[in-house]
């Protein structure tokens, strides 16, 4: 489906995607209309989803990160379709995994300090639906966070 071609400008674009296009179609070694075009096609295909801004959490003064594996009560039919729902309104949930197996979700979750996540644990968190059991991890380093694929 990529050629060489587009693999260099996929390169290219995660590694500066606030390049100008003429920077940025230079960089990839094709013609500004090239690098239109072939950005259309990838966003088409779905091959990109979108640029975004990745913003330092901890600048803005959340420094507590948890990440809360959480098994449901599958007795109830909607479980998953209802906790999934009420867990996307809790704005400092900022990812939300499924799984198979024991742990059903993963729950990110900063706060500013732990009295915040206290408050948000107990205010927000145990207010969810259908929750059998819940674990929490605090988060003490971030050793490796890469969202570029090795193209």
């Amino acid at each position: 489906m990529l050629d060489d071609t587009d693999r260099r400008i996929l390169r290219q674009w995660q590694a500066a995607p606030d390049l100008a296009p003429a920077e940025l179609a230079e960089r990839a070694r094709v013609s500004v209309g090239q690098l239109g075009r072939r950005q259309a096609r990838l966003r088409e295909a779905g091959v990109v989803q979108g640029v975004q801004a990745v913003i330092d959490w901890a600048a803005l003064g959340y420094a507590v990160e948890v990440s809360l594996r959480v098994t449901l009560d599958k007795t109830q039919r909607s479980a998953f379709d209802q906790f999934i729902e009420a867990a996307r309104d809790v704005p400092e949930v900022i990812e939300i995994q499924t799984f198979l197996g024991r742990v059903d979700v993963r729950l990110s979750v900063i706060a500013r300090d732990m009295p915040h996540y206290q408050h948000l644990y107990r205010s927000r968190i145990l207010t969810l639906p259908h929750i059998a059991d819940i674990e929490a991890l605090m988060h003490v380093a971030r050793i490796k966070s890469e969202e570029t694929l090795p193209l």
